[in-house]
């Protein structure tokens, strides 16, 4: 019951701060998808995974960048997302 209390005290700021990290994956899935249409070669996204992911942690312990943490790790997921379609595509 004070769960329910404090969810409807504070719901309208809980909801923003839960939907404020959708453009920490819209704005690398944009970059990505331009990224996407100069047609890169699989090794080329393996590099731009690999790099994100390295960003990933290195960007957790700078006491400024660790706000936009999920900007790398959103470029390797789509980055990943995008692999895989090119591997299905290449499969077919």
């Amino acid at each position: 019951m004070i769960l329910v209390i404090i969810i409807n005290a504070r719901g309208k700021i809980m909801l923003q701060r839960a939907l404020g990290s959708g453009w920490a994956i819209l704005l690398p899935g944009i970059v990505v998808a331009v990224m996407a249409f100069a047609d890169l070669p699989l090794d080329a996204w393996r590099v731009v995974i690999v790099i994100g992911l390295l960003l990933t942690p290195a960007m957790l312990y700078h006491k400024r960048l660790r706000h936009f943490i999920l900007l790398p790790s959103g470029v390797a997921l789509v980055g990943g997302i995008i692999m895989a379609m090119l591997n299905v595509k290449m499969m077919m």
